[in-house]
């Protein structure tokens, strides 16, 4: 018997002003001990709805309305809270997405592992030492003891990240919920963090279902990879099969958005257009309005879920004679057994590709228009009856051109944000020079800095707090036009409506009233953008602009961005830890490591021949679909998937 069994499960969002929502459509999966299962999809695909309902954590207005969920022989729907209490960090853990949020911050890191320890006496019998039992945790997640001692905020985000997988450990569970928990975070703490992880599922043999939106991750680190879209699974097979065919068009489109950074060539496909409204119904397959191989029957059909290769795919063009005769229903587990006859080809080549070759990069640009010489910032922070300095960046130069991107790559830590921050005046270098057309922007005041900065806007990273949630898009792209260009409320409107326009959101009549809480992750960041061209800058810093997007969102905002660049001459610092982003819109790279530029140069030549051990360092980190760094269990699934363990980085034929 499966450690972990969904059976047609069903979860509806059913709000009193609006519609009910199916977020969660007929699901059923299983997860095995010691299994380690990965969940794809996009934002608002209902991955994380699923794991909330698989641990009982959904509030109201979701409700499981539908199926069964069994843990352990156990019919966890069943349950009350007194009984699910002991269940939770004992059998069932979790390892949330935001580590920021996650710890409690008003309390050390001992006093939450002491938390958790005493709310469970039943899992301990009350004999376990805190202070040992955290320190053993922490240091198998590649942390100090001394980190007990402190407080969350006195932690970098990695650092918070690994606590909260520590902590999800510490009652030794048998099942562990990892949702998105290294969004955000740069590739190569990800990429240690992760490791880790693998290894200690590994060594304590607790089984995994890993949520996330980074096919790369998912694919390198998973048995088995389901893929959701719409609320249902469309495709559920072993990773090493997925990586070399994918057999549903959703899920080739998903894997298109990967590439290597290193390649000469470099493509990355994306889906246009939205997943469905789940409030309203809809009789065919939900896929088929964004499909490239759509047939006429994709419009009245809806397709079951069908045996395929070693595992399941929702597709008409898979289904067998007998699927076919009968009428496609949403019963997929009433589908009768079939194989593919006919496997959908991967459409990479059919969605909207984003590429970049040797030779479309490159781009000369006129005169500078900003020139950094030699900056340096040394931070004081007091500590007792002295002070102690940190230098955060340290003597670096560079130039922006218009009509050009100059990519600034570096992991958290490494100054990226701090250069920001001194070109846009926020703060003055401690030595060096930022010139603006010749004119020091260390040196204005006042009204200067506040014309100045009409010149040089910001794009942030979270595009869901860069927007106040309270007022309109109307008002959040007003504001700039009226404060720097001085237009009245109906220019402003007006020139509001040609923003959106711009970035790709029509008709902007539809949006101009719009909160941001309506709007999509990747809808949002086309506003920021919108709102940094408002006062028409000639410099545009994004800073991680597209860390916090879906895969298939963020080749759409890397599109953009270079459009924008190539048609209205601006020059952009693009700041990122993302290689394959730098690839594709970046003229030039500049690698920063500790605050130091260790390689500069074009990006081609610093991506494809990496002369800086750290820049290497940092190719080494992205994730590899089709490779396995950790050895799987003995008898895991991976292991009967593969005929045997084997070493590291095994890549599956084909690949």
């Amino acid at each position: 018997m499966p450690l972990l069994q969904v059976e047609d499960l069903q979860v509806t969002y059913s709000p009193r002003d609006s519609a009910a929502v199916r977020a969660v459509d007929h699901v059923s999966f299983t997860v095995g001990e010691g299994e380690f299962v990965g969940l794809l999809g996009e934002s608002g695909c209902g991955k994380s709805t699923l794991g909330h309902a698989v641990l009982r954590l959904l509030e109201k207005p979701a409700a499981i309305t539908g199926g069964r969920i069994t843990f352990d022989g156990r019919d966890v729907t069943r349950l009350d809270e007194d009984e699910l209490r002991p269940m939770r960090w004992a059998d069932l853990s979790t390892v949330f997405q935001s580590s920021m949020n996650s710890l409690n911050p008003v309390i050390t890191v001992r006093e939450q592992f002491a938390d958790a320890i005493a709310a469970h006496p039943e899992a301990t019998g009350g004999k376990v030492d805190v202070d040992e039992r955290a320190g053993e945790l922490l240091e198998m997640v590649s942390l100090d003891r001394g980190v007990l001692r402190r407080y969350p905020h006195e932690l970098s985000g990695g650092m918070k990240q690994r606590v909260a997988l520590a902590l999800a450990l510490v009652l030794r569970p048998r099942f562990v919920l990892l949702d998105e928990p290294t969004t955000g975070l740069d590739v190569v703490v990800q990429r240690d963090i992760l490791d880790r992880l693998r290894e200690l599922q590994r060594r304590l043999g607790f089984a995994v279902l890993f949520i996330s939106h980074d096919l790369g991750t998912v694919m390198e680190m998973a048995d088995r990879v389901m893929v959701m879209y719409a609320g249902e699974i469309v495709e559920s097979r072993p990773a090493a099969d997925m990586v070399v065919r994918q057999l549903h068009p959703y899920s080739a489109g998903l894997l298109g958005s990967y590439a290597d950074p290193r390649d000469a060539d470099v493509e990355v496909a994306y889906t246009p257009g939205r997943p469905p409204d789940l409030s309203r119904r809809h009789d065919g397959c939900l896929f088929q309005p964004r499909c490239p191989v759509a047939v006429d029957a994709c419009r009245t059909r809806h397709p079951s879920l069908v045996p395929v290769e070693r595992g399941e795919a929702r597709c008409l063009l898979l289904e067998g004679p007998a699927e076919q005769a009968a009428h496609g229903g949403r019963q997929g587990a009433e589908a009768a057994p079939g194989t593919a006859s006919a496997p959908v080809p991967p459409p990479v080549r059919n969605v909207a590709v984003f590429s970049t070759t040797a030779d479309s990069r490159g781009r000369e640009g006129g005169e500078p228009v900003m020139t950094v010489e030699g900056v340096g910032k040394t931070y004081r922070t007091k500590r007792g009856l002295g002070f102690t300095s940190t230098r955060a960046v340290r003597n670096v130069s560079f130039t922006l051109r218009p009509g050009r991107v100059s990519a600034l790559v570096g992991e958290s830590g490494s100054g990226k944000s701090t250069i920001a921050r001194l070109l846009t005046g926020v703060e003055r270098p401690s030595r060096g020079s930022v010139r603006f057309k010749g004119t020091r922007v260390d040196r204005l005041r006042r009204s200067a800095l506040r014309r100045y900065r009409r010149h040089v806007q910001l794009v942030f990273q979270d595009p869901f707090s860069a927007l106040n949630p309270t007022r309109t898009l109307a008002y959040a792209l007003g504001r700039p036009l009226r404060n720097h260009l001085g237009m009245d409320g109906r220019q402003a409107r007006a020139r509001a409506a040609e923003l959106l326009e711009t970035v790709g959101l029509s008709p902007a009549e539809q949006y101009l009233d719009k909160l941001p809480s309506q709007l999509s992750g990747g809808q949002r960041q086309r506003v920021v953008i919108a709102r940094a061209l408002a006062p028409e800058p000639e410099v545009l810093i994004a800073d991680e602009p597209i860390s916090m997007l879906d895969v298939s969102i963020r080749a759409e905002i890397l599109e953009l961005l270079d459009t924008l660049v190539r048609d209205r001459g601006i020059a952009m610092l693009y700041i990122t830890h993302d290689l394959l982003s730098a690839r594709l819109l970046a003229d030039e790279v500049m690698v920063l490591n500790q605050g130091s530029m260790v390689e500069h140069g074009p990006t081609l030549e610093v991506i494809g021949d990496a002369k800086d051990p750290y820049t290497r360092r940092l190719l080494a980190a992205i994730p590899r679909p089709g490779t396995s760094r950790v050895p799987a269990m003995a008898g895991s699934p991976a292991e009967a998937a593969t005929g045997g363990t084997g070493g590291a980085e095994q890549r599956p034929p084909g690949i």
